[in-house]
């Protein structure tokens, strides 16, 4: 049904429900890796390098299993040798020799909090003193924290096989540079050269985490006939399964992995650390084991964003229409390749039209740990570069920030970065919208600044599998393989009820283990509500045909002259009339049932604009955020608040990372802020209120019209608070975090 505006009139989505899991999250019952027990379990611990690069000698484990209570001790030697080999993960992936030995060190530790051998015993505390009988014995090595550091010609080299892929004349020199990445389009240097005016900048940032609350977990018990239980929160089940096979070596039919709830990943729970070393630790002691980090772990184990450095140089004609950019940058991978260089080369410049670009890209290893996907994984801090140059272009050319952005912003039918002409993308009509809210036209005092950004993430489709059945009485029971991560449940239910005509008290969403669902991907890359999305409405469409034909059945004439509408069957037989409900329905026949398995490869593009207005103080550099308006293209808000929560998440992140966030190492290329005492997450009292306004651009390949929400919206943030910034101060702030002593020190300088 549709409004006189055109518009669909939905029952169910575009509610605002409550979410199936928020109860018992806000009463304490949920159940997390941590909470999860099993009967006879044991309790597993690792053994970390104190060391960013060290060569092991020995390890001597022999004291540690000898204490009583220890049942198992494990080091890489345990871990069969593997042959390279690329694995997608979806989101993030790389080579299983490298993930192998992330999960447990071999010859050598590439980063401080590297595992080089774990234990489990009958109690905690005994795990803990058992790592402290273990003695390695370490040949310290030269290191390098520092990506700039890292790219030169004397550096630590940290594999020694490694060289440069994707360079123009191919070299055989040992490098920590591991890829090079490019993305070009017509003649830059020619598109530079017909600009009145450009605009140059250098820019950097610190690595940064996700700062999920829940540490990684797990439980996991060896069985007797070879089969593997796992139960853990990830953004992944299904992604545990099949990289813990491999790395062990294991076939991947006998792993079974059982979600739980998850407290937080963002990105950073797509990648496995503990779950191999936990099904050694189990196969040896004929125990089920549990693994759990602690915050500090966390933070030196588990991967953060990437460190950047990015040249950009961008030219406009004098009417404020660009006319070439060129961006250049590198990302710290940390030990292993993998810094989301090709998403960050996509993202950078796409909200753009841009007749000639050229964008070259840089994977670089560094000693620490290695980086995991964080919301548009690469890409934010290459935003910031970018938009804070269109900024510096706005003001040469006298020109209103939108009115620049309005006056080159893509629309429909233009190439996007794959060349595959943009569907209907709302970046205008924000833009717009931006224009004329009053946030844009608010006065500002002394040492205030207001500041805007546009940002950009592809999306992804991918696998997902959903069936859905009925049950006697006429609910229905959606099962998907898809972690929870965003109210996901919620979603799946209330597209379910809206195709099958029921309320949404009607539908129950379950996440199932991988053994009792079809293949999923990860939820990850804004994919889920759109692809595993879509199999839910296939299968609840396909259970609807079936109640259309028992109807038939029942009344006796062609499946054709039956119709489904308000949750129940209607003859439309002339001679026949008369209606079924679904509960009748299921009460006069068997069961009801029906599986879809999708690979969409055609997501809606993720496109946000923000708008940021900042108070510096000028005795002490201190940023103070006054407030914040997010919009964003939604294509069709399932659910508006989860939709809003989306946004204004990735704003506090986004903020953070531009603001006080940063991986901070010493001299010896150890971790000093590995905990949230001196990495300092915003919290309530650092934050305004953050409206947000929602443009629905309904996608044309979801049947609700649904693009992905979780990713774009920390793109812009830290590039709108720079140039807020910048405002405040008239000074171009050019790394991250812009902490007080920096913002005096570039202020300093400038006069």
């Amino acid at each position: 049904m549709n409004d006189m505006s055109g518009k669909p009139q939905y029952r169910v989505v575009g509610t605002r429900p409550v979410r199936p899991d928020g109860i018992d999250k806000v009463t304490g019952k949920a159940v997390f890796s941590a909470d999860h027990f099993v009967a006879g379990m044991i309790y597993g611990a690792i053994l970390r390098s104190p060391h960013a690069h060290a060569r092991i000698r020995s390890i001597d484990t022999s004291k540690a299993a000898a204490l009583p209570g220890v049942k198992a001790v494990v080091t890489g030697a345990d871990f069969p040798a593997l042959k390279s080999m690329e694995v997608d993960l979806g989101e993030g992936g790389g080579d299983i020799v490298d993930m192998s030995v992330n999960c447990m060190a071999r010859d050598k530790v590439f980063y401080d909090g590297h595992a080089v051998a774990a234990v489990a015993a009958t109690s905690a505390s005994i795990a803990a003193e058992a790592l402290e009988l273990i003695t390695v014995d370490y040949e310290v090595l030269p290191h390098v924290t520092d990506l700039a550091a890292a790219m030169a010609d004397d550096a630590p080299v940290l594999h020694a096989r490694m060289r440069t892929k994707g360079l123009d004349t191919p070299s055989d020199k040992p490098t920590n540079v591991s890829m090079r990445f490019v993305m070009e389009k017509g003649d830059v240097a020619a598109g530079l050269a017909r600009a009145k005016v450009v605009a140059r900048g250098s820019f950097s940032s610190a690595p940064v985490h996700q700062g999920y609350l829940e540490p990684q977990a797990c439980t996991v018990a060896y069985n007797s006939d070879g089969q593997v239980q796992i139960w853990a929160s990830s953004q992944g089940a299904f992604m545990i399964r099949t990289v813990t096979a491999q790395v062990l070596n294991l076939p991947i039919a006998d792993i079974r992995v059982t979600p739980l709830e998850i407290g937080g990943g963002f990105g950073g729970k797509t990648v496995i650390y503990l779950e191999p070393v936990a099904v050694l630790l189990s196969k040896k002691s004929g125990r089920p084991v549990r693994l759990a980090m602690s915050r500090s772990d966390v933070f030196r184990a588990t991967g953060p964003a990437p460190g950047t450095i990015c040249d950009v140089a961008i030219g406009c004609d004098e009417n404020g229409i660009i006319t070439g950019a060129e961006v250049t940058f590198s990302g710290s991978a940390g030990a292993f390749p993998g810094s989301g260089t090709h998403p960050a080369a996509v993202c950078s410049l796409a909200p753009y039209k841009i007749p000639d670009y050229r964008i070259v890209g840089h994977d670089v290893v560094t000693n620490m740990a290695c980086t995991a996907a964080y919301r548009s994984p690469g890409a934010p801090p290459i935003i910031f570069a970018v938009e804070s140059i269109v900024d510096e272009l706005a003001g040469k050319l006298g020109m209103d920030p939108i009115d620049l952005r309005l006056r080159n912003a893509i629309q429909e039918g233009d190439p996007s970065p794959s060349g595959v002409p943009f569907g209907p993308i709302g970046l205008k009509e924000m833009l717009e919208a931006a224009k004329v809210h009053p946030h844009w036209s608010e006065p500002l005092e002394a040492n205030q600044g207001r500041g805007i950004a546009a940002g950009y993430w592809p999306n992804f489709g991918g696998q997902s599998t959903a069936s859905v059945s009925l049950t006697d009485d006429g609910t229905v029971i959606v099962t998907t393989g898809s972690p929870d991560i965003g109210g996901s449940r919620a979603s799946m239910a209330m597209m379910a009820a809206e195709v099958i005509g029921l309320p949404y008290d009607s539908v129950r969403a379950t996440v199932a283990d991988t053994s009792s669902i079809g293949y999923s991907m990860l939820t990850g890359g804004s994919r889920t509500t759109f692809a595993t999305g879509k199999a839910v409405v296939e299968a609840t469409e396909k259970v609807v045909d079936g109640l259309k034909a028992r109807a038939a059945s029942i009344w006796g004439v062609d499946a054709g002259a039956v119709e489904w509408a308000g949750g129940e069957a209607r003859c439309t037989a002339q001679d026949k009339e008369g209606t079924l409900s679904v509960r009748e329905l299921c009460g006069k026949g068997g069961p009801i049932s029906a599986e879809a398995t999708v690979n969409p490869p055609d997501p809606g593009p993720g496109i946000a604009v923000q708008i940021v207005d900042v108070e510096v103080d000028p005795d002490t550099g201190t940023v103070t955020v006054l407030r914040v308006t997010a919009l964003q293209d939604v294509g069709r808000a399932i659910h508006p608040s989860y939709v809003e929560g989306q946004m204004q998440g990735g704003v506090v992140q986004g903020i953070g990372w531009a603001l006080n966030e940063g991986y901070v190492f010493n001299a010896k290329g150890q971790l000093d802020n590995a905990g949230f005492l001196d990495y300092r997450i915003p919290v309530a009292s650092d934050l305004p209120m953050i409206s947000t306004v929602m443009i629905e651009v309904p996608w044309p390949s979801h049947p609700f019209g649904v693009k992905g929400v979780g990713e774009a919206p920390i793109c812009p943030p830290m590039g709108a608070v720079a140039n807020a910034v910048s405002a405040a101060t008239g000074v171009r702030m050019h790394h991250l975090p812009m902490s007080p002593d920096r913002i005096l020190t570039e202020v300093a300088a400038a006069q």
